[in-house]
């Protein structure tokens, strides 16, 4: 017979003789096999249902025709294009190749709901557009009501009108950002569903879309274009690119679908999955250590048995093997367990994103290839790789150590461990202040980091000794003789005590990592505003992001009538490309812009900019070369080009912008007209509950925009904070239960190699409880150990983090430190390591006292 099929034979029988032994290794490698292969399934699912949605919406649509350039910024990818003539339709419709051709305008808008909020917002555009009467071609299908016929009747989609509890007959206020009162006499859907996403949409009559959306009538931001019988899509871009006129485009209504979904879905999806990707990542490396940890215990609890195995003629290879066809069949069984698993994580979140308020377009689960076969390798190659280390130590194993007895490992604490742990620990420290401090860089600091975690890994076993010493001193004196007997377990083997501590150590260090970083953004948010912003209170919109309509640009003027205001000013965005690149612009009136924000030093005069003046920040000019009485060109989206003059340069950008102009110089080029921000500054004598009120009493006139102090603004500003964190906890809460189920295997193994200890000292008296107190503050010890390293590794990554983004932005970054968040996550993983210890204390706890005396 071949020593395969002996190792072969020998596995199933020890896997057939010890099931329970992989019980924790089978659940760790199930867990994360089910986060990635849900992941994979949700995402394929996903892109397949938008890709459906647009394809059904835009189904009509044989063509677009468009401004063909666009002037993109660093924070808005998507960027602007210049408005087409609506004329152009004419000149498609005597092509010859098309059969009808309707004018788009679309803008920003934003619904109230029946209680007064603003309905979306928070990322996800709210928008307004034309109704366009061509079934066809218009992306929206009238699913109750009428379409608009007069002055302020509108369609909205239904998904909107849900979430503002509206209906057909309601009368809202539309923020354009203007507030408009609008009448709703229909409900849409859009490729068949409630909504495309979270995005909303507002259907208004060509003549008031052209009054709200567009600064001036006449203009339309495309044309959708319907192909005349018999003619390609292809065939209609051909005839229309030679009719149209330069600097217009036609594309393919196919390729149109294909950016919306790149455009609404391809973002959101990329971002998501790559975020919930790195988190199944998180959990299959703590994954891996508690499956490195089980096999160690196994083959160390196993030395006799391999021993004899040599003594009676097998060889090195055959037990080397035999101990990795373990590993690999609780690999594939746990693995194809956790296919399925992954399928159910991919149906539940098709379930809870609609109850979260995010329409999963409806459709079958896509389950594909790549989205199985990755898992499962993946799955596979975690479960040999940390198996492979134990199953050499297996196959090395002395035939004369069948006779004599397994002596504690103390392995793990040798001195060339720690040289070397101390050397990667001095390198990682080097290259991250290196790339943080000396000479900025994303992948020095990077490099450092995985170094720093590295190092932990490694001198875990050696600090490992101390640690529990210090950390289980007190329980001699609280729990007397059980608390000296588990701190005493816990130092039984370094190694063993280290990697089981690692596995929690690695789930803790990323959440203190990110639990600083969301506080040092939230303080360099408050800096910001505490430093930049000088006004009394600000009125801004709640939507963040790509959402929200924004302020009325009539709003500023308003309130500075006001008895009670001193200065109110609104600051607008635009675009315009400097030197080639899309630069944002800050539009606002420069005088009381002075007076509301803090600027630092400025050279020249904010008050001189006029119709063809900029001011720009000290950085910006430095990088273009430009100083006060420079000339610098500006190319608007509209096509024209002009030059203007810096009339100042000053300190800081943060809330100010990089580049300001004034209104008068931004109307001709304005598209859309609205404000972010209003900045208002109360008139000596007024106290802030009176003037909040007043300006509050006069934005009610305007939608209802949020008024807010200093500090309730800074709080605001930073509350997307808040809501990462709480989807991070969430992820990482499968890291965390992976390594508990690491810490209970190790104590259940532990429990077993001890089997006659634990009879022996229930024999000489040690009662039940105090067997179980045993086992679970070994655990706790355990678990303070790993929770400790995770909080000092996670605190220095999270500053690693923040100097590489400060050095890496104009803007300061402020590092900080939430004790009590930090306090929170201490006493949590102090809490896991009881709740770990439970089964473990339970089932030594019901020992039999002479069986377990009788043990071998």
């Amino acid at each position: 017979m071949d020593s395969l099929t002996t190792a072969v034979r020998l596995s199933a029988s020890s896997l057939r003789g010890h099931r329970r032994r992989f019980a924790g290794t089978f659940l760790a490698v199930m867990l994360g096999v089910a986060f990635l292969a849900g992941t994979l399934v949700m995402g394929d699912t996903l892109r397949a249902g938008f890709d459906t949605m647009f394809g059904n919406a835009t189904s009509g649509t044989d063509a677009v025709v468009r401004s063909a350039g666009t002037i993109t910024t660093p924070d808005d990818t998507q960027g602007t294009r210049k408005p087409v003539d609506a004329g152009l339709v004419e000149t498609i419709e005597k092509s010859g190749r098309a059969a009808a051709a309707a004018p788009e305008i679309q803008g920003a808008g934003q619904l109230l709901g029946k209680d007064g909020e603003p309905i979306g917002g928070q990322g996800p555009p709210t928008l307004a557009g034309n109704w366009i009467d061509d079934g066809e071609l218009n992306a929206y299908q009238l699913a109750e009501g009428r379409a608009p016929s007069g002055p302020g009747e509108v369609v909205v989609n239904r998904g909107a009108a849900k979430t503002g509890d509206l209906k057909v007959g309601d009368t809202t206020t539309l923020r354009t950002p203007d507030p408009v009162q609008v009448k709703i006499v229909g409900l849409a859907t859009f490729g068949g569903e409630d909504g495309m996403a979270q995005t909303t949409f507002t259907g208004m009559t060509r003549a008031d879309a052209e009054k709200y959306l567009t600064p001036k009538p006449g203009e339309a931001s495309a044309i959708r274009v319907r192909a005349g019988p018999g003619v390609s899509q292809q065939e209609l871009v051909d005839a229309l690119t030679s009719v149209l006129p330069k600097g217009v485009e036609a594309i393919t209504g196919e390729a149109s679908a294909t950016e919306s979904t790149d455009n609404i879905s391809g973002q959101f999806l990329s971002v998501f999955t790559t975020l919930l990707l790195v988190f199944s990542g998180v959990a299959l490396l703590v994954a891996t250590f508690s499956i490195h940890n089980t096999f160690a215990i196994v083959v160390a609890q196993r030395t006799r048995e391999n021993a004899l195995l040599r003594a009676l003629g097998a060889s090195r290879r055959q037990v080397t093997v035999s101990t990795l066809v373990e590993a690999s069949a609780v690999a594939v069984v746990a693995s194809a367990a956790g296919l399925a698993g992954g399928i159910g994580v991919a149906v539940g979140l098709q379930a809870l994103f609609p109850a979260i308020g995010f329409p999963f377009p409806e459709g079958d689960l896509v389950i594909s290839a790549l989205s199985m076969l990755l898992p499962l390798a993946v799955g596979v190659a975690v479960c040999l790789g940390s198996a492979l280390l134990p199953a050499v130590r297996a196959g090395r194993t002395a035939p004369l150590a069948a006779l004599r007895e397994t002596a504690v490992d103390h392995s793990g604490a040798s001195r060339r461990r720690a040289v070397v742990g101390i050397g990667l620990a001095l390198v990682a420290v080097g290259l991250a202040l290196a790339g943080v401090l000396v000479s900025p860089s994303i992948w020095l600091a990077a490099g450092g980091a995985v170094l720093a975690l590295v190092s932990f890994v490694v001198l875990g076993p050696v600090a490992s000794s101390r640690a529990v010493r210090v950390l289980g001193g007190p329980l001699d004196r609280l729990r007397g003789v059980t608390g000296g007997l588990a701190r005493r377990n816990a130092l039984r083997s370094p190694k063993r005590t280290a990697a089981t501590a690692s596995a929690l150590m690695i789930g803790v260090a990323v959440v203190s990592l990110f639990t600083v970083f969301g506080a040092s953004l939230k303080a360099t948010m408050d800096q910001t505003v505490n430093r930049s912003f000088a006004g009394d209170v600000a009125v801004s919109t709640p939507g963040f992001g790509a959402g929200g309509s924004g302020l009325s640009p009539k709003l500023a003027p308003e309130l500075a009538q006001r008895p009670e205001v001193e200065t109110a000013v609104g600051l607008g965005k635009g675009a315009a490309e400097v030197d080639g690149e899309g630069r944002a612009l800050t539009v606002t009136d420069p005088k009381p812009f002075a007076r509301s924000f803090d600027l630092g030093d400025v050279d020249g005069s904010l008050g001189a900019l006029g119709d063809r003046g900029i001011a720009i920040t000290r950085s910006e000019a430095e990088k273009q070369d430009l100083k006060v009485g420079s000339r610098t060109e500006l190319a608007f989206a509209d096509g024209k080009k002009e030059t203007f003059t810096v009339r100042a340069v000053f300190g800081r950008s943060e809330l100010a912008g990089d580049y300001v102009i004034t209104r008068q110089a931004w109307a001709p080029h304005r598209m859309q007209d609205s404000d972010t921000l209003v900045s208002v500054t109360f008139k000596d004598g007024v106290s802030t509950a009176e003037g909040k009120a007043a300006v509050a009493a006069t934005a009610r006139d305007f939608g209802n925009p949020d008024v807010q102090t200093r500090s309730e603004y800074a709080e605001t500003s930073a509350s997307g904070i808040d809501m990462m964190l709480t989807l991070v906890y969430a992820l990482l809460a499968l890291a965390v239960l992976i390594a508990l189920l690491g810490i209970a295997n190790t104590l259940t193994l532990a429990i077993h190699e001890r089997t006659r200890e634990l009879g022996l000292l229930r024999a000489v008296g040690q009662t039940r409880a105090q067997l179980r107190a045993m086992v679970r503050w070994e655990s706790v010890l355990v678990a303070a150990f790993g929770t400790a390293g995770g909080l000092a590794l996670g605190g220095f990554l999270g500053w690693v983090l923040v100097k590489a983004s400060d050095s890496t932005t104009e803007s300061a970054f402020a590092f900080a430190v939430p004790p009590v968040q930090l306090v929170v996550v201490a006493l949590v993983g102090l809490a896991a390591g009881a709740l770990a210890g439970l089964r473990p204390a339970r089932r030594a706890a019901r020992l039999d006292v002479l069986r377990a005396i009788a043990t071998e």
